[in-house]
């Protein structure tokens, strides 16, 4: 980040998996309290994840979230009342070449659809569905690499992953920083207000756009090198201690820190 002064956060986005979650997939003590902390201070917290709401939505609930939900790395967008107002699917072109590439590399595969969920068997009807995103998961680094190329030849998709071992596909253009753009225009907020937090990289272009883009301590690194500044890990409370750092102690000692991108 540059040398400027800290922008004021109105906003926080925050991606789930390695991220808001721990290792059990729970949401900790410390990240609930710090994220009731924003919300009494008038921030909203908002989710941007690669979920579907399907997979999301308690979550959400369970924090009292009344704000937008962001879903599919940006393939949907939900306001505060639940109410679908934005949804981008791949175009038929793409889907024939995920299924294209499926059969040639034998790679497991799930897919988000308007209307579900598959994991390991698609559905032969292919263009019969609204299809929100595509993941491979492979260990064989080679034939990741591989479909990772071909998809990028293609030019069809974004092409991210949420781990190591992943490839996660969306229709071109979408992401979450464009997704959060949408609802800071409905919220009448600009991206440099928001604070974004995440740990892989279909949570880089957030990261990148957002006035204060935070990493995980348990990020990739190259997610941790786009960052404005790194936080603890998933494990040990990393969203609470960004939402003390640059949230609540700035608004309640009315101080403007610059972000130290190696500081914790």
């Amino acid at each position: 980040m540059s040398t400027v002064e800290r922008p004021v956060i109105k906003l926080i986005a925050l991606d789930m998996d390695g991220t808001l979650l721990n290792e059990n997939h729970e949401i900790s003590a410390g990240n609930r309290e710090a994220i009731m902390e924003a919300r009494e201070l008038n921030v909203p917290v908002m989710i941007a994840t690669g979920r579907t709401r399907a997979t999301c939505g308690s979550y959400a609930q369970s924090l009292g979230l009344q704000t937008f939900l962001v879903t599919a790395n940006g393939g949907e967008i939900y306001n505060k009342d639940g109410v679908l107002i934005h949804a981008t699917h791949l175009h038929e072109d793409a889907v024939d070449h995920v299924y294209e590439l499926r059969e040639r590399y034998g790679a497991h595969v799930w897919a988000a659809s308007s209307n579900g969920l598959f994991r390991g068997d698609l559905p032969e009807d292919r263009h019969n569905y609204n299809w929100l995103k595509f993941g491979f998961d492979t260990t064989d680094d080679q034939v990741r690499k591989d479909i990772i190329a071909e998809l990028t030849e293609h030019g069809l998709t974004e092409i991210t992953n949420s781990s190591p071992t992943n490839i996660e596909v969306n229709a071109i253009g979408i992401n979450k920083a464009n997704a959060i753009k949408m609802v800071c225009d409905e919220l009448d907020i600009d991206m440099k207000h928001v604070m974004a937090i995440g740990d892989s990289l279909n949570d880089i272009a957030m990261i990148q756009e957002a006035g204060i883009g935070v990493a995980m301590g348990n990020a990739q690194d190259l997610v941790k090198r786009k960052a404005d500044w790194i936080t603890a890990t998933n494990a040990n409370d990393g969203v609470a201690a960004a939402i003390h750092r640059w949230v609540t102690l700035p608004r309640k000692e009315g101080t403007r820190e610059k972000p130290n991108e190696n500081g914790m």
